[in-house]
């Protein structure tokens, strides 16, 4: 036969680890090609391709992102290909199966749960003898009749075959995030969550994973993220794969972690603070709510006051980012429940903060229950509320403007030193100033057009010009300095007007490089002539002293000046800060 396993990928970055397990453990009985698409691609293009493929049997991997997109290409298939077997499997199917079956007639089975021993058995029948009815674990249509066999037991994840070597793969993997499993299953129950619904958690091989590792680095992998649901539940296990991964990375790899933060042990932390090197982690942490009522209601156990201090403890050592993921929408968390979410969320200054909205996914204690909380959702994938008892329509268009703004200015950290004053001195709390700036985004259209860098600094300036602060000379002033550093170049024009002419700039360089040593060692050891500082440095003037506002975040209403140095080699900006003296002559 000829296999083909497929699925639509959210986006080309993503590869998915599904379907490789799937062709890892069917063969050598059977070759399987892998062909991944994404949910952007025409239809009629990823149809083409697979006819061209002539195979015999076609497996999609289905999830919530996807399944709308695929079940038009299944539909398509059909019509030109009647005879081809299409099998699906994945989260998204796996629940409610007889309504899968009857809403796409167009499929001929349903692998339900962990399918790669499944998988394998229904094409030894689809080869063979055809005796479905003998395969656990499976969905299909018999004589007009729902037939559902019973699921197996779980695999051995010990004896799990490798899903990396594959030949086709390699040449990608320094352009693709490549996922890894160490364990499957949750140990805990949230009622959103599909993983609350397998109980216990397995591992693989600790060995066979390192040499994963191993073989993924040496082929070129860059990003590596680990793709179990509570990485951290076991301690050894964990501080076992943190030592193997600090000793035997290569330079350029980062790899990431879901943990669950308040049961991490502070000597973890102070391990990873002092043994990892800068950047080789990332932290991807579940907070979800801070009402002790909302997470009590879906099951959570969370002490808050815990998780605050790992991310604490983490953010102090900086070595690792810290991704923090916030849902709106759950039970009795009303509009002014979740503006304290955010803001007891907002106030440990995760590197990201994502904004999420309640999916009542198929199989969830949540969905079940649904309407104990008077869950209106959407129909289709991705199943997201629309209201409940406490949160009405309207109250999730006002957190979607918060959504919006919050990835543009704060997750995409272009004007930090600017959204850090605004709310911190300009608004009541962070969240009143993302939901004010973002109702007045969308009341202006611009959540309907695209955005150069240059324009959200401009919208943002335009926001508070309209909205009027007294301290509108020092917001701007921190506009103009996080736009220059935001740069790997010197930019060719400012959307402001520079703040000294031609003439002043020459004096103020003829002064700096009289006394380079006045702007720090760092400075005089590069040994700038007149015409390299004009064409590789901006110098600008500060209506505050802006050296002493980034040290100490205090406001001095005194003019100051800084040169910022745009390093070619390495792109990244450098500021130094002129002394008073120089400024003093340049004010003459």
């Amino acid at each position: 036969m000829n296999v083909v396993v497929s699925t639509l990928n959210a986006k080309f970055i993503h590869t998915n680890l599904a379907i490789r397990y799937l062709k890892a453990y069917a063969e050598p009985d059977y070759k399987l090609l892998i062909t991944e698409y994404t949910i952007k691609d025409p239809v009629i293009n990823i149809v083409t391709d697979l006819y061209q493929k002539k195979p015999d049997v076609i497996g999609f991997s289905c999830y919530i992102w996807n399944i709308e997109e695929t079940i038009k290409v299944i539909q398509m298939l059909r019509k030109i290909m009647p005879n081809v077997v299409i099998i699906l499997g994945g989260p998204e199917v796996t629940y409610d199966v007889p309504d899968w079956l009857k809403k796409i007639p167009e499929i001929d089975f349903i692998v339900i749960g962990e399918g790669e021993q499944t998988f394998k058995q229904l094409l030894d029948e689809l080869s063979g003898e055809q005796k479905f009815e003998q395969i656990s674990g499976i969905g299909y249509m018999k004589n007009g009749q729902t037939q559902i066999n019973p699921q197996r037991n779980k695999l051995d994840l010990r004896e799990m075959p490798s899903p990396f070597r594959f030949e086709e793969d390699l040449s990608q993997l320094s352009k693709r995030v490549t996922y890894i499993e160490t364990s499957r299953g949750c140990p805990f129950s949230c009622q959103f969550c599909l993983s609350s619904i397998e109980v216990g958690v397995r591992y693989f091989n600790r060995e066979k994973i390192k040499e994963d590792i191993r073989f993924l680095m040496k082929h070129g992998a860059k990003t590596i993220k680990f793709v179990d649901r509570t990485f951290n539940i076991s301690r050894s296990y964990a501080m076992d794969i943190f030592q193997f991964l600090i000793d035997e990375h290569l330079p350029g790899t980062v790899f990431q972690f879901e943990i669950t933060a308040d049961i991490m042990r502070p000597e973890v932390i102070d391990f990873l603070n002092r043994e990892a090197p800068p950047g080789l982690f990332r932290f991807e942490i579940g907070v979800q709510s801070t009402n002790d009522l909302t997470n009590e209601l879906v099951m959570r156990k969370q002490n808050f006051k815990k998780l605050t201090r790992t991310v604490n403890m983490v953010k102090e050592g900086k070595k690792i980012d810290q991704h923090l993921d916030l849902i709106a929408g759950l039970p009795e968390e009303d509009y002014h429940s979740f503006r304290k979410t955010f803001n007891d969320v907002f106030a440990l200054r995760p590197e990201e903060l994502q904004l999420g909205f309640l999916k009542m996914l198929r199989g969830t204690g949540l969905r079940i229950r649904a309407r104990e909380h008077d869950y209106i959702y959407m129909d289709h994938s991705p199943y997201e509320i629309l209201q409940n008892n406490v949160l009405s329509f309207e109250d999730i268009i006002k957190i979607k403007q918060v959504e919006d703004v919050l990835e543009k200015y704060w997750n995409d950290h272009r004007m930090d030193q600017t959204i850090e004053y605004l709310v911190s001195d300009e608004f009541d709390t962070p969240f009143d100033f993302f939901q004010s700036f973002g109702t007045y985004w969308e009341g202006q259209g611009w959540s309907k057009i695209g955005h150069q860098m240059e324009d959200l600094f401009k919208r943002l300036l335009h926001y508070i010009e309209t909205k009027g602060s007294e301290n509108l000379p020092i917001i701007k002033g921190l506009l103009k300095y996080d736009y220059l550093m935001k740069h790997r170049y010197k930019p060719r024009k400012t959307w402001w007007e520079p703040t000294l002419s031609k003439k002043e700039r020459s004096m103020m360089y003829k002064q700096i490089l009289h006394r380079p040593e006045s702007l720090g060692e760092s400075f005089a050891t590069l040994k700038f002539s007149e015409k390299e500082l004009f064409k590789h440095t901006v110098i600008e003037k500060f209506p505050f002293d802006i050296h002493t506002y980034l040290t100490n975040r205090k406001i001095v209403c005194q003019p100051s000046y800084v040169l910022v140095y745009y390093e070619i080699s390495t792109g990244n900006p450098v500021a130094f800060f002129v002394p008073d003296e120089l400024e003093n002559y340049i004010a003459f």
